[in-house]
Parts: structure tokens; C-alpha cells; sequence
């Protein structure tokens, strides 16, 4: 009976002891828990509450000035520098009344000396138009490219 006893108590432990081996991640994400991570998630974690602030000077603090966007489409029609990022946001916070703005963090990793972040958001937020007041959810896939600067970061495209 305490040989069973030993065996069973052997076989439970054997999961627990086999996780401890692997990666941490930071907490809420799936970002492996490094130093440099770390930091990068806080910076972006700074972009996602200046949105939430509808911080329009906070958010182009932390955008590098060859800042470029290709919106994601292959026409230019839609790209936009730097000055077309402030323009868009100043329009479009203009009639948000109140924005809640969630990132879940999926991968992190280094290109062309470039930091590639990849998340899920979920947007919620208030808006008036035409003198009413409506709401609008938006969950979407994203990527920011971050670059190192005087040991800082700035996004270069991805907003």
C-alpha cells in the first residue's frame, strides 16, 4: 500500500516538475519574460494608455520621425507619414467621448533590427455623431514595429 502510495504521489508531481524547466512568459501574454521584453511590452503598454487618453501628443512622442503606415492595403492612396498620423488621430479622437482599448500580447521578435510585435486588441469606445451619442466595439489582429533609439523605442509603422 505505501509502495502505491509513493508511485501515485511519484506520477502527480511528474507534470509540475516538468513545467518548471520551460519558459516564463510575462504576465497576460505570450511573451517569453526577458529584460528586453519587458521593457518593450511597458513601452507599448505607455502607447496603449495614451489611446485610452486619446493622447494625441503622447502617442507621436512615441513615433519615430520616419514614422510610415501602408495602412495595410497595396495602393499608396491610403499610406501616410508621420504629419498624416497626427492628422488621422486628432479626426478620428475628435468624436470619440471615452475609449477603452485592450492588447493582448502574441509574439515578440526581432527583424532587420526591428522589433516586431504582434497582438490582439479590442477596442470599445463612445463617439458622438450628429448630436448623439453611440458606442462601437473593434477586435482586430495588429503588428507595431519598434526600433531602439538612445535607449529608448519608437514605433516606426504599425498604429
Amino acid at each position: 500500500m505505501r509502495n502505491t502510495l509513493l508511485i501515485s504521489s511519484f506520477f502527480a508531481l511528474v507534470p509540475l516538475l516538468s513545467t518548471g524547466c520551460g519558459p516564463t512568459y510575462l504576465p497576460n501574454t505570450e511573451i517569453e519574460d526577458t529584460d528586453q521584453n519587458r521593457e518593450i511590452v511597458a513601452f507599448c503598454e505607455r502607447y496603449r494608455h495614451a489611446v485610452e487618453d486619446l493622447n494625441v501628443g503622447l502617442i507621436l512622442s512615441l513615433t519615430s520621425p520616419r514614422y510610415f503606415d501602408n495602412s495595410g492595403t497595396p495602393t499608396g492612396d491610403d499610406d501616410f507619414d508621420r504629419r498624416g498620423l497626427e492628422e488621422m488621430l486628432k479626426a478620428r479622437f475628435q468624436a470619440v467621448r471615452s475609449m477603452r482599448y485592450e492588447i493582448k500580447y502574441r509574439n515578440l521578435y526581432e527583424r532587420d533590427g526591428l522589433f516586431m510585435i504582434d497582438y490582439t486588441y479590442t477596442m470599445s469606445f463612445e463617439y458622438e455623431v450628429g448630436g448623439k451619442t453611440k458606442w462601437a466595439n473593434k477586435t482586430a489582429e495588429n503588428r507595431l514595429e519598434i526600433e531602439k533609439v538612445d535607449g529608448g523605442y519608437l514605433i516606426v509603422a504599425g498604429l
